[in-house]
């Protein structure tokens, strides 16, 4: 049997690591022709056939070629683990990887992948064994039993990325808040950029009660920024700007104010309403009021975002309709005042009916689109 990696089986692996698996297996082919006893050729081309939606049965057949030259071997042992499961046998992969702890009773990476199974495995047995429907207290002990041999693999190998997600997985599942707080900081220790770490950080500030739209856009497009291919972050940092952009309608209602003030739309008691039409001057005046609202409560503060939550903005009203209706319903709303405030009405008639059709299809939508991104 080959002790050492042949050059042929470490170039079939860098492929396998850049998702090339046919230019794989004709290397690892090639080398099993030569060297039929070479294990690690055989634990790579089941490695191979793993990542094929159909491959199962071949990494089996793969690894029980491996394990017939050495049953012992934990690397073919671990990859026949995942090859049972691709198979469909996944009860069967528990005394697999028990097998590979007793035989590598100090390396971290059995303890880690047999406690991300292991609750699984025993949900499915108590589901078994009553009718289908998995007990919660099976599960508890599962869970339990997991989260002690995920911990022994972290002290075997407290720099694994790997161990620590097992970890964050299993105090969720067990609601443990805060050892999940625990892993997640851990976890950016070893690795700044990762991904669900990042995300379920930036998720928990900005979801902090007191957590403006503009802060909660900054936390995720900071996160974004180490982590700019997740679609998670992405979806939170849509979120956010949705509830900037949905701000925006807030100003155009008061603008819709003005303008009923402007004109003296409704008469108060113990007041006389202004004469109508307006004279030119005053409804030139009028505008400063909106153009005061819309410089402080929108430009200077669009201007104030960081330059990827302003480019988020504009993205999202390309890509999603929600953003497009909630802006037409602004402008729509900004034209009512306009006109109101603008053309010289001798009669309230038309400016009352104006002001209303503004306020009341706005006012009815935000009960129901605060969710809305789409």
């Amino acid at each position: 049997m080959t002790a050492t990696l042949h050059p042929a089986v470490e170039r079939a692996d860098l492929l396998i690591d850049l998702k090339r698996y046919e230019e794989a297996r004709e290397l690892l082919t090639q080398r099993l022709a030569e060297d039929p006893e070479d294990i690690r050729a055989w634990v790579k081309l089941a490695r191979s056939h793993l990542w094929d939606e159909k491959g199962g049965a071949k990494a089996l057949e793969a690894t029980e070629r491996a394990l017939a030259l050495n049953a012992e071997d934990t690397g073919a042992l671990t990859i026949h683990a995942h090859a049972l499961r691709a198979s469909g046998r996944f009860l069967e992969t528990e005394g697999v990887l028990r097998d590979v702890i007793r035989l590598a009773p100090d390396h971290w990476h059995g303890y880690a992948l047999l406690a991300n199974w292991l609750w699984r495995i025993k949900l499915i047995h108590s589901g078994q064994a009553n009718g289908g429907q998995a007990r919660r207290e099976d599960m508890e002990v599962g869970l339990r039993e997991s989260d002690a041999l995920v911990r022994e693999a972290i002290r075997l190998g407290p720099e694994e990325v790997y161990a620590y997600e097992v970890a964050l997985l299993i105090a969720d599942m067990l609601g443990d808040r805060a050892a999940a707080d625990q892993w997640e900081l851990v976890l950016l220790r070893i690795d700044p950029q990762h991904e669900d770490a990042l995300t379920r950080q930036a998720k928990k500030a900005a979801a902090a009660p007191g957590v403006m739209a503009k802060e909660a856009a900054t936390l995720y497009a900071d996160a974004l920024a180490s982590a700019p291919g997740s679609e998670l972050m992405q979806r939170g940092l849509d979120d956010a700007s949705y509830r900037l952009l949905r701000g925006v309608r807030w100003l155009a209602l008061l603008c819709l104010v003005f303008a009923a003030v402007g004109i003296d739309l409704f008469e108060t008691e113990g007041e006389t309403q202004r004469e109508l039409p307006l004279v030119l001057g005053q409804r030139l005046w009028d505008l400063v009021p909106m153009a005061v609202v819309w410089v402080l409560g929108a430009l200077l503060r669009y201007r104030r975002l960081r330059a990827g939550v302003q480019v988020n903005l504009r993205s999202i009203i390309r890509r999603r309709t929600w953003p497009r209706i909630v802006l037409g319903q602004a402008a729509w709303v900004m034209l009512c005042a306009l006109l109101i405030t603008q053309i010289p009405w001798t009669e309230r008639t038309v400016p009352l009916v104006l002001f209303w059709a503004g306020l009341v299809p706005t006012v009815a939508t935000m009960w129901f689109d605060r969710r809305k991104t789409g």
